[in-house]
């Protein structure tokens, strides 16, 4: 199975007593978001992503690059990603702060860096590779502990996971929206993300 569920998804979902067959709108991007390419193009793609989901990695390293490369460097997709934490959550949320904190403009590159670091933490202690890669993008270390310290920053990175459990209906990741559509199977290469694209993008696909 591609995705995976969370265990804060689980317990969210059992809270609110959410059902799968509730009827919810499309997902959008919304201020708190990060987002790349043309803010008017046709085709939007939503991924919900975490950066502790090695399925994610996965997409990153394989699909990502086609994506931005075919569609979002010219034009045609305006990607958002949004924000989700998957066990371990602290390590998840640790790279999304210190993304957030590097800037918008360095945004993308940390969280890429971040994927592709996950071969790395086998060792067991994450903190220095997080150190290294926030310090190659501005943050040093008085920073990084800062930013893994600024309790709002953290409660706003946990509130967006719940917006996509209670609103969206997200519970694994990742989970790809296009236009609106959710993606059943999340494309596993670029092949597949060109079939995807066409499926949704369809008259009456939507």
């Amino acid at each position: 199975m591609l995705s995976r569920r969370p265990l804060v998804a689980a317990t969210l979902v059992a809270a609110v007593g959410l059902a799968a067959s509730i009827a919810t709108a499309a997902p959008s991007a919304l201020p708190d978001d990060m987002s790349l390419g043309n803010p008017k193009a046709k085709i939007e793609v939503i991924e919900y992503a975490s950066l502790s989901c090695p399925h994610c990695a996965h997409f990153n390293e394989t699909v990502f690059p086609a994506l931005k490369a075919k569609y979002i460097d010219t034009g045609k997709v305006r990607y958002t990603l949004k924000e989700f934490l998957t066990p371990p959550e602290t390590v998840a949320a640790a790279g999304f702060l210190m993304a957030r904190c590097a800037g918008p403009a360095k945004y993308f590159k940390v969280v890429d860096e971040v994927f592709r670091s996950q071969p790395r933490w086998q060792s067991g202690n994450i903190k220095p590779i997080f150190q290294e890669i926030g310090a190659a993008n501005g943050v040093d270390a008085a920073k990084f502990d800062a930013c893994l310290q600024d309790q709002a920053a953290i409660d706003a990175v946990t509130a967006r996971t719940k917006r996509a459990v209670e609103q969206d209906q997200v519970n694994s990741t990742p989970t790809l929206f296009i236009n609106g559509k959710r993606v059943e199977n999340v494309p596993l290469t670029p092949a597949d993300l060109d079939a995807a694209i066409s499926a949704a993008t369809k008259p009456g696909g939507r």
